[in-house]
């Protein structure tokens, strides 16, 4: 897998819980942004993704709301 992947998410969201589970359950590395805590990283997946629910999910290009564990493993390769 080449294509970067990074989370926005927050602590106490269990979607957000899940997406990381899912990921390092298959050796899948990513950067995780905790937008509870990080308002410049807040703003930027707003800016980015027109969303404020989380998680929002960047793998490349291609972003992804909310946790859906077959379009993740399709989008790395599982």
């Amino acid at each position: 897998m080449d294509k970067q992947i990074i989370i926005y998410s927050t602590p106490t969201c269990h979607f957000c819980q899940l997406t990381k589970e899912f990921l390092k359950e298959n050796n899948v590395e990513f950067t995780d942004y905790n937008v509870a805590e990080d308002m410049e990283k807040r703003q930027e997946m707003v800016e980015k993704s027109g969303q404020m629910g989380v998680p929002v999910i960047f793998i490349g290009e291609d972003m992804f709301v909310g946790f859906d564990k077959d379009k993740l493993s399709e989008a790395i390769g599982l």
